[in-house]
């Protein structure tokens, strides 16, 4: 049998009590995946040693899974499994997790950015092997342009480097600046993220194996470290790998060679590695958690990414680059939108403020985005609010003092709240259950913030003020509304 290039993995498809739909293999396909149904477990396991993962379908237990299972595991095979249960089958879903498959989606999921996930949590990411363009980075805040020189002074040095920062601060995007900034640009960028993968996988993918190595391995697979010859292997959540693993991990760094899982020959290593951390590596040493000697040999130069919150001049650009990345047309942010994105304590970061971002893109019909269309993760603190204007530069010098995240939300709220003019108690009824999509939440939270202002002024027009659109803006929301039979503000 040919065998599935990398660039391009196979995922099997086993379901026997209904065809591939269309919607599901495009789905798949646009997401990087090659698709192949099958129908038997004869015929799974005929294809099985060249599969990424296998996605099979339940309906009222886990026995097929299970039966999948000791099929691969009689063959020598640790291929990931997700399961596909209908929406109501709760009961299901639990089991499936528990019997060990690697995620559970619904049987009528066809969105692409569930298989997206899976794709870049089982499939290492690979830059071409051509010389790549420093990509458009935001280091507009003084504390950001300090760490873009030192890591471009750091690149040249060609040192292990290890990245500390909280979860969604752009550890990955600093990584490829080492990478695009150093000797060795032209060659792979390999990224691994030791958290998302399954404990079995990662020793396998790391150093490769031989063909022959265990049953079921029909040919010979390169490991990560070789796929990233005379370029760099970023090892993300590093705090994560698993002791016995990091024992391995230390002696290929100490001598910048390794075997492959059943192989007899030594693989000369010309490797850069980088890794990234959101834990206190130091406290997991103390903990026994992590290797003291694995830590001092991943860490020759250590760099620190702060949180966004204590980097006020990378917010705007970001907010903007993150507007245009995903439509290419002039894009403007409302003085009093851009006033609420500083004032917001960010405790997602940059990937929080990148789904803020996406958010307003659907509500904004006209480009130009105001407070009321700024959504936060935190259900509560979707209010939009008509701030008092400020005078903003590229990269003001702030100074955040300490505090935490819970304080600085508080604060937030406190403001926000104060300049719309909301009572302390929430007046707006809360609804029972969250939306199940993105446009459902978007309608259902600008309605919640606009009757909120309604509720708390004496005119549409001082409303519409308040909430950074116009009075014709507002009226055909509202029109919408009651064509939809959502109930409206009595006092207006």
């Amino acid at each position: 049998m040919k065998s599935q290039p990398y660039s391009t993995p196979l995922a099997l498809w086993l379901d026997p009590e209904s065809a591939l739909s269309p919607e599901h293999s495009h789905a798949l396909q646009v997401s990087g995946w090659a698709v192949m149904p099958v129908n038997t477990l004869d015929h799974l396991l005929a294809h099985a040693a060249d599969a990424a993962m296998v996605v099979l379908h339940l309906t009222a237990d886990v026995n097929r899974l299970k039966a999948v299972q000791q099929l691969l595991q009689d063959a020598g095979l640790r291929t990931p499994l997700v399961c596909r249960v209908e929406r109501q089958e709760l009961d299901l879903v639990v089991e499936a997790t528990q019997a060990g498959a690697l995620t559970v989606l619904a049987a009528q999921d066809v969105r692409q950015a569930s298989w997206q996930r899976l794709h870049n949590q089982l499939v290492p990411t690979t830059v071409r092997q051509t010389p790549q363009p420093m990509r458009n980075v935001v280091f507009v805040d003084p504390a950001s342009q300090h760490l873009l020189a030192l890591a471009k002074k750091v690149a040249q040095a060609d040192v292990t480097a290890l990245l500390v920062g909280p979860t969604g601060s752009g550890k990955e995007v600093l990584a490829r600046v080492l990478h695009e900034a150093s000797g060795r640009a032209q060659g792979p960028f390999v990224a691994l993220n030791c958290a998302a993968m399954p404990e079995n996988l990662i020793e396998d993918m790391l150093f490769g194996h031989e063909k022959g190595a265990f049953t079921g391995a029909h040919r010979e697979q390169k490991g990560l470290f070789e796929q990233a010859q005379s370029g760099t292997l970023f090892l993300d959540e590093i705090g994560e790998m698993p002791m016995h693993l990091q024992s391995k991990l230390l002696r290929v760094l100490q001598e910048r060679q390794l075997t492959r899982l059943g192989g007899q020959s030594t693989i000369q290593l010309n490797v850069r590695i980088v890794a990234a951390t959101n834990k206190d590596l130091k406290k997991a040493i103390a903990d026994r958690e992590f290797r003291e000697d694995l830590y001092y040999r991943i860490a020759t130069f250590r760099m620190r990414l702060l949180p966004l919150a204590e980097r006020p001049g990378d917010i705007i650009p970001l907010a903007m680059q993150c507007l245009l990345q995903y439509d290419k047309r002039p894009w403007q942010l409302h003085p009093q939108a851009q006033a609420l994105l500083l004032q917001y304590p960010w405790p997602g970061n940059v990937r929080e403020l990148e789904n803020v971002m996406r958010r307003a893109m659907v509500l904004c019909t006209d480009h130009v985005v105001t407070p009321a269309h700024l959504m936060f993760d935190d259900w509560l603190t979707s209010i939009a609010a008509a701030l008092a204007p400020v005078t903003l530069t590229a990269a003001p010098d702030v100074v955040l003092p300490e505090t935490n995240s819970a304080t600085h939300m508080e604060q937030f709220m406190a403001a926000a709240k104060n300049n719309l003019g909301l009572p302390e108690q929430d007046t707006v009824e809360k609804p029972d259950s969250l939306p199940t999509d993105l446009h459902s939440a978007a309608r259902m939270n600008e309605h919640q913030v606009i009757m909120a202002t309604l509720a708390n002024t004496p005119s549409k027009i001082e409303a519409a003020k308040r909430l950074g659109i116009s009075p014709r803006t507002l009226r055909y929301k509202m029109a919408q509304w009651r064509e939809h039979g959502l109930v409206m503000a009595s006092a207006c």
